[in-house]
């Protein structure tokens, strides 16, 4: 059921801290981070839908996981960020402290590869934005974690016919989770182009 605005967690002085920090440092995420309109699609899909439990692979400097966290914050939920590159894992620590989100960031260290397969879970929420040819891998490791009624995006992922993300890893992740009839999915491409897969059950 999506959320009111009376069932919300408000905390204006958290909300005018994240704003200024995402106002301050529009123009400085590189380093692969998304653009600002996948940034607020992400905090839309946490608020609409009251999720609590998130995932994130692919940390980068640490823009989209602001997004998410800032949704968090008023769902009363939490988020587990990956990244295996040790200079963007020091940024985004520096970047959540900043924004006053790093009580609800869990920011890991590691190759993805090894530990998306190691967390328990479950999962309500989860957004892929790390190597693209591994995005089905990663898909096929947390479906049986991913909460039903939850859902799994991934970032760089068009329908065909447009020039990035229609071919190889992300081509290939969005055909196969295209074929599972207990997934729903759409693609939004207003950014960067993001997949969104509701599951609808576990079968």
């Amino acid at each position: 059921m999506p959320l009111t605005s009376q069932s919300l967690k408000e905390d204006p002085v958290l909300d005018e801290k994240v704003r200024k920090f995402l106002s301050e440092n529009s123009r400085r995420w590189y380093d692969m981070n998304v653009p600002e309109t996948d940034g607020r699609l992400l905090y839309d899909i946490i608020i609409k839908n009251k999720y609590k439990s998130a995932l994130e692979i692919g940390t980068s400097t640490g823009h989209s996981a602001i997004w998410i966290a800032w949704a968090l914050s008023k769902t009363g939920g939490r988020l587990i960020t990956i990244d295996i590159d040790e200079g963007r894992h020091r940024r985004a620590l520096e970047n959540f402290r900043k924004a006053g989100l790093d009580g609800y960031i869990d920011a890991r260290l590691a190759d993805a590869h090894v530990l998306v397969k190691e967390l328990k879970g479950p999962f309500d929420f989860v957004f892929s934005d790390a190597d693209k040819e591994w995005y089905k891998n990663y898909f096929i490791d947390i479906d049986p974690k991913l909460i039903v009624g939850g859902c799994f995006t991934a970032h760089n992922v068009y329908d065909r016919g447009r020039r990035y993300g229609a071919y190889g890893g992300p081509a290939e992740f969005l055909q196969y989770v295209r074929s599972l009839d207990n997934y729903e999915t759409t693609v939004n491409s207003d950014g960067g182009g993001v997949s969104i897969s509701y599951k609808k059950s576990d079968k």
